[in-house]
């Protein structure tokens, strides 16, 4: 039976799933957030779905609202059956869930009813979870309270970043879309209503979140670091300007009180709550990311 489906994604966390779909299935249109400005030059660049759905040949479109008359005339101008969604990045409207004869797949980035939301995969390391995984959900109007037509686990490294971790949940989720899709559309596997007990919540991230509060524990703020790698990285004061932390080792010892700067084998590290907390790999503003041992050579005055 021929499926025609619109696909709606916008991170790196959906490259891999439309690029697997596509092998499967008749993927008819694709929809991806607007460009945006991208790196210190803020040259408007293209979604990296937009560019996969060019080199697949697939109509793509970028709407700024799902309710305006453009975006319902182009996708009624398409025989969907099915809407297939992976971080997409808005709210679906009733209109659009009721609209394809399926329905519409959510593949989320985490073990339902756990981590509901926008920042499963950033939420599951910042709070130390040993396991993450992916649903495939039937999308109701709540967010990520579907019923669940499957689940497939995994454990959690101590040392991924939520870039590391996207990228093995991509691969499982492309994976598991595939083994559930033709069981779903046949009416072999019906949607099993989700539990709320113990269900949490992982909302939007802003970039000032990034934000280092060295009155925090140590083992929280490197947790905090992983989670918040590639986006929107941490950071720290540093003389006029900040400084991005992307990887950070917590000391075995204390020598330094909260947000007093020292140096640790070579190493700048910040005083916390707990043990102090060592930089590995940092940024100074308008500069490239270099390891900490670097970094001191240029900040003679780190300690002061």
């Amino acid at each position: 039976m021929k499926t025609n489906i619109f696909f709606m994604g916008s991170s790196e966390y959906s490259l891999l799933i439309l690029k697997n779909l596509a092998k499967q299935f008749s993927i008819k249109l694709v929809a991806t957030q607007p460009d945006k400005p991208v790196g210190r030059d803020k040259n408007i660049r293209p979604s990296l779905i937009k560019v996969i759905a060019d080199e697949l040949n697939i109509p793509v479109i970028q709407p700024k609202k799902l309710n305006d008359e453009q975006f319902w005339k182009t996708l009624q101008a398409y025989d969907i059956d099915l809407i297939v969604v992976a971080a997409y990045g808005k709210i679906l409207l009733k209109k659009l869930l009721e609209y394809p004869r399926f329905g519409c797949i959510n593949v989320h980035a985490s073990l339902l009813p756990r981590w509901r939301g926008a920042s499963p995969i950033q939420a599951a390391i910042l709070n130390g979870d040993r396991q993450t995984g992916v649903t495939i959900l039937k999308m109701d109007e709540g967010i990520d309270t579907g019923p669940i037509l499957s689940k497939r686990a995994i454990d959690i490294d101590a040392r991924e970043t939520s870039e590391t971790l996207a990228l093995m949940l991509s691969k499982i989720g492309s994976k598991l879309l595939s083994d559930t899709l033709p069981g779903y559309l046949e009416g072999k596997i019906q949607p099993q209503p989700q539990s709320d007990h113990g269900a949490t919540y992982a909302g939007l991230i802003k970039k000032e979140d990034g934000l280092l509060d060295f009155n925090q524990p140590a083992e929280y703020l490197e947790k905090k670091i992983r989670a918040y790698n590639p986006w929107p990285i941490c950071f720290m004061g540093w003389g006029k300007d900040f400084l991005r932390v992307y990887k950070a080792e917590v000391s075995n010892e204390k020598h330094f009180d909260q947000f007093q700067r020292g140096i640790k084998n070579k190493y700048p590290c910040v005083g916390t709550s707990t043990n102090d907390i060592i930089l590995i790999e940092v940024q100074p503003s308008g500069k490239k990311r270099i390891d900490g041992k670097s970094f001191l050579n240029g900040a003679r005055n780190w300690e002061k």
